[in-house]
């Protein structure tokens, strides 16, 4: 039986969602701007990039089948995958702590939060992830990569401390040159194992057993 609170959330995804059919128009017109020069986060502050429905629903999954309870997520955008989180860790009675470079965004990502009745389950840290992350020191359950990607291997790094045996980091954009790099160099490393999925799309890196 679905629960008011969880039609609440699929609504919401649903209106972000019609929302961010514009996307492909806005991340074009973004990208023209780097004839000129390189790429910047604030060149896609009006884009969403977010993950797909297919997804989003394999995350809550993922979060429910091994009962993931501590999320951290990299690149919150205006809130699409952290509600898919959000899904998640009510089945568990886990948090989310997420972080945002572009104030616009991450305000707006609160207000979708508080929308969809999950604000409590979230907490929104804005600025560079490098700083805003900085001290983190409680056990990691999933890590949602899905930010700036030359910032995959150094925030990894960072927060290695906190992944235990059962952790999942989820890399998002795997299939991007700057990713590719990413995983090749925790590839390298006999701790992790490495596992595509959506055609290469994403790849769930775990600690051996």
């Amino acid at each position: 039986m679905i629960t008011s609170q969880q039609k609440q959330i699929h609504t919401t995804i649903s209106e972000l969602f019609e929302d961010s059919k514009y996307d492909k128009l806005k991340i074009m017109k973004s990208a023209a701007k780097s004839v000129f020069r390189a790429m910047q986060p604030l060149d896609f502050k009006n884009a969403y990039l977010s993950i797909s429905k297919e997804q989003g629903e394999d995350l809550v999954k993922l979060i429910t089948d091994n009962k993931l309870k501590n999320s951290v997520e990299f690149g919150t955008s205006f809130g699409i995958s952290t509600l898919f989180l959000a899904q998640g860790v009510i089945e568990t009675g886990g948090h989310i702590i997420t972080t945002e470079l572009i104030e616009s965004k991450a305000q707006k990502a609160i207000e979708n939060f508080e929308r969809a009745g999950v604000s409590e389950l979230i907490e929104v840290r804005v600025g560079d992830t490098m700083e805003t992350l900085k001290n983190h020191d409680k056990p990691i359950d999933l890590l949602l990569l899905d930010g700036w990607k030359d910032l995959y291997l150094p925030l990894f790094q960072m927060l290695e401390p906190n992944f235990h045996s059962h952790t999942i980091i989820y890399v998002d954009n795997a299939d991007m040159k700057e990713t590719k790099t990413f995983l090749e160099t925790i590839g390298e490393n006999s701790t992790y194992q490495l596992q595509p999925k959506f055609n290469g799309k994403v790849v769930l890196i775990t600690i051996k057993k």
